[in-house]
């Protein structure tokens, strides 16, 4: 069974006597949560009744839904990566080492 964490994005509040919901968001917290689809941004979210009135009257509350497996596999993405660049920096380094040529002395013996 796939499991998802929520990321609440604002509140609403309903419109009284019509099927509407006021609903404020963040700009900010909407660009870390859109999807890019032929090319085209697009954002998916979630709009729920609250069980009960806030401390500011909303009524509702809108979320983004994403899969706890994929947030895993995100970050073992990343950590694979960052071994990677670990791992070629080390080589870099090893290289540039080895190229380095060895400064020579005028008499070539060893000043002590």
């Amino acid at each position: 069974m796939n499991k998802y964490k929520k990321s609440y994005i604002g509140k609403g509040t309903a419109v009284a006597g019509m099927d509407i919901v006021k609903i404020t968001l963040k700009v900010e917290e909407l660009l870390k949560v859109t999807h890019e689809f032929e090319g085209k941004k697009y954002l998916t979210f979630e709009l729920a009744k609250m069980q009960s009135k806030d401390d500011y009257g909303r009524t509702h509350t809108a979320y983004v839904s994403v899969r706890e497996d994929a947030v895993e596999e995100t970050a073992a993405d990343k950590a694979a990566a960052k071994a990677a660049e670990k791992a070629a920096k080390k080589a870099a380094k090893a290289k540039k080492t080895e190229e380095e040529p060895v400064p020579e002395t005028a008499d070539s013996e060893i000043p002590f």
